[in-house]
This record gives structure tokens, C-alpha cells and sequence, in this order.
């Protein structure tokens, strides 16, 4: 048996239809694990679990729609979830949002709220909404993909990374108050990853290259890179890890 092996085990993914929540859907699937795939728009996800059905076998994955600013839309994702395949064993908090790029002075009280309401207080929710029955079984893994941005200053992702650093404390809280349960809560911050979602940051040649001349590495990551990350922790080979950190970022932390 595999330390990696996830047969068995059913993942709930949210924003897993592009960029590292879709790698993460993959690769567990790839594991063996049943995987719901969920974002804001029902015939994105039916497209996704329709091609990760054709790769790793019918009925490996389900598709869930659900925006992660409604508290309906995340207990309809858990609700069906649960009927679709009986279980969450694994919950993956990805989606997150950031509608503002520039100084904290000039960010709108909206666009800080809706920061703080989706990267922070949406995560708080679902987990609430899985962990009684984790909590039933004596196990479970709650994932959090935060950022490095969580770990250093900013002067134009500065409300981001406020609410990247509180989904590291999120996690530390949680595994703190769940461990007693055998259920383990951690991030796993991403570096630069040529995701949508980061375009901003490396669609410019100047922009990217500011941003990895100082990298170990000297190089952007991509999705899959971060994926493994996800693999282990959902894992048995995870089990031991709880209330922690991966940085996955090239170096760029640490030059």
C-alpha cells in the first residue's frame, strides 16, 4: 500500500476547475480518490468532471457548483456531496477572491470586505459544514491553500495577503481544536503560479521577471507543481502533519 494512496477517500475541491484546484482534483483522482469538483458555474464543472471521468474511470468524479460568498451554495456543496458519495474524507479550500491590486489606502471598504468574507470567513463556514462528520469518524484532512503572500509585506496585494496570513492562523486554530479528533488542518502557500488567477503578476515580461530574478529557481511555477503538496497531505502519508505551513515557491522566500 502506497503512503500516497487515496482509494477510499472522497475530496470535496473548491475552484477546481482551472489552475491548482483543478491540479489538485487531478492528482488526487489519479490517487485513486472520488473528487467533487466545484466552482461558481455548473457547466464549467460538468466539462471538468466529465474529462477527469474519461482519464481515471466513470464515477470518479461529481461536479457541485457553488459560490463560496453564499453560505446556502457551500451547505448545497456538503449536502451533495455527501449523497453523491456518502463521505467527505478530504476538503480542499482553494477558491478564493481578490478584486483589488494597489495600495491599502485606496482599496474600498466593499472590495476589503469581500477579500476578508471569501478567503477567510467562506473557509470557516465549509469547515464547519464537513467536520461533524469527520469528527464521527475519528479522521479527516482540511486543506487551506493560502500563499506566501501571507508571509511577507505588500504594497498592492496587501488585503490579499492580510487574508492569506489569517487562513495560516485559520489553520493553526482549527488543528489546535480538531486534533483531538485524529482530523488534521494545514496550508499550503503557493509561490508565483502561472494561474489566471495570478495574471497579473506574470503576463507582463518586466512584472515576471522583477519577480523571479531573486528566485532560487529563477522561475514561475505551475499548477501540477503545487498539486503533490495536496497529494501528501490528504494522504496517509500526511497523518502525522497538522497546524502547518508548506511553502512551495521556488526559493523565493528564502533569498
Amino acid at each position: 500500500m502506497s503512503l500516497f494512496d487515496m482509494k477510499g477517500k472522497v475530496a470535496v475541491i473548491t475552484g477546481s476547475t482551472r489552475g491548482i484546484g483543478l491540479a489538485i482534483a487531478e492528482r488526487m483522482a489519479e490517487h485513486g480518490a472520488k473528487v467533487v469538483i466545484s466552482s461558481r458555474k455548473q457547466d464549467v464543472c460538468d466539462q471538468v468532471t466529465k474529462s477527469i471521468n474519461e482519464k481515471f474511470g466513470k464515477g470518479t468524479a461529481v461536479s457541485i457548483a457553488a459560490n463560496i460568498s453564499s453560505k446556502e451554495n457551500l451547505q448545497n456543496l456538503v449536502d451533495e456531496s455527501n449523497r453523491a458519495f456518502g463521505k467527505i474524507d478530504v476538503l480542499v479550500c482553494n477558491a478564493a477572491s481578490n478584486p483589488y491590486y494597489g495600495p491599502l489606502g485606496g482599496i474600498s471598504d466593499d472590495q476589503f470586505r469581500k477579500i476578508l468574507d471569501n478567503n477567510i470567513v467562506a473557509n470557516n463556514w465549509l469547515i464547519n459544514m464537513v467536520v461533524p462528520q469527520m469528527i464521527e469518524r475519528k479522521d479527516g484532512s482540511i486543506i487551506i491553500v493560502s500563499s506566501i503572500g501571507g508571509l511577507k509585506g505588500s504594497t498592492v496585494l496587501g488585503a490579499y495577503a492580510i487574508s492569506k496570513a489569517a487562513d495560516m492562523q485559520l489553520a493553526r486554530n482549527l488543528a489546535c481544536e480538531y486534533g483531538k479528533h485524529n482530523i488534521r488542518v494545514n496550508c499550503i502557500a503557493p509561490g508565483l503560479i502561472k494561474t489566471d488567477f495570478a495574471k497579473a503578476l506574470w503576463d507582463n515580461p518586466d512584472t515576471l521577471k522583477a519577480s523571479t530574478a531573486r528566485s532560487p529557481l529563477l522561475r514561475i511555477g505551475t499548477p501540477d507543481e503545487i498539486a503533490g503538496a495536496a497529494v501528501f497531505m490528504g494522504s496517509a502519508a500526511g497523518d502525522f502533519m497538522t497546524g502547518q505551513t508548506i511553502v512551495i515557491d521556488g526559493g523565493a522566500t528564502i533569498s
